[in-house]
């Protein structure tokens, strides 16, 4: 078995023995639920909002305008002022398109297809991260911002925004281009995303996602589980909850890995270390498993 250098964090006897058992949990599993919250992205260049500082310092004219996350994701804006909606989440979609996935979303696909009932993955990112990685079966509980709606809701469709070509002027924080519009009545677009107090969102796409996903779990019976969960916070825990109750009712081991908040229920095998730390560290372990079979 190949151990960590001895010059790094994982050298630490405890967490040596975490990641031992945790690739030996994958390499054994027949399934993989993957989750995966906000810190999965970190690695690949995306800021973290983590905190109203966090979220300042990727958006300095949020910080001058005194506006929160919460603050600017929140449907209204699209009612009272569209530039400024579209000019936080034209960037975001900018961004979103620019990034590459970090080598960990690779790993986590190579474990997937080497498992007899692949993978699933569950996240509330809307950055499409997963999707560009080759991981096909996602389900998106928060929605997607390469997708859009209407604003006024005139009808239930939902579309691609891969056509929709967004000019942001930083600074300012506003959309100086034109805005995303609706095929069917004209009204201004917006992304097909869970907002803050939003009672508009259409979520029939993300509902279809779910119907696969229990279509998938019902393959699960009698078969090894592993759920590996990244990056996901305890401030809205939807993922936390979701890899919890998947591991409880098949039976599956949970592997958290969260450089803040690795703790889990008896049982959970704790890995508090970035998410593309912890799958490089795992990668040689588990193919080493694998090798002596």
């Amino acid at each position: 078995m190949v151990a960590p250098p001895s010059s790094t964090p994982l050298a630490d006897t405890a967490l040596s023995e975490t990641l031992r058992q945790a690739a030996e949990t994958i390499a054994s599993a027949e399934a993989l639920f993957i989750g995966a919250g906000a810190g999965m992205g970190v690695d690949s260049g995306l800021p973290d909002f983590r905190g109203t500082e966090g979220f300042w310092t990727a958006y300095p004219a949020a910080a001058r305008l005194g506006l929160s996350f919460s603050d600017l994701a929140n449907p209204r804006w699209f009612r009272d002022d569209p530039e400024r909606a579209w000019g936080f989440y034209g960037h975001r979609l900018n961004l979103y398109r620019s990034i590459r996935p970090h080598r960990g979303f690779e790993v986590l696909k190579t474990w997937s297809s080497q498992m007899d009932r692949g993978g699933f993955v569950y996240t509330s990112n809307v950055d499409g991260q997963f999707q560009r990685a080759g991981l096909g079966r996602v389900v998106e509980c928060h929605g997607s911002i390469h997708h859009l709606q209407c604003a006024v809701a005139c009808s239930d469709r939902i579309w691609s925004a891969d056509g929709a070509a967004l000019a942001v002027d930083e600074e300012a924080l506003r959309c100086t281009g034109p805005l995303p519009r609706c095929p069917d009545c004209g009204a201004v677009a917006r992304p097909n995303i869970l907002m803050f107090g939003d009672g508009g969102w259409d979520p029939s796409r993300t509902e279809e996602q779910y119907l696969a996903m229990a279509d998938w779990a019902g393959t699960l019976f009698g078969r090894r589980l592993v759920v590996i969960e990244l990056g996901a916070g305890t401030a809205i825990p939807t993922v936390r909850y979701r890899c919890e109750s998947l591991a409880q009712q098949f039976g599956g081991k949970l592997v958290r890995i969260n450089p803040r908040a690795a703790h889990g229920p008896p049982g959970t095998l704790s890995l508090p270390l970035g998410g593309l730390e912890a799958l490089e560290a795992l990668e040689p372990l588990c193919a080493d498993l694998a090798g002596s079979t």
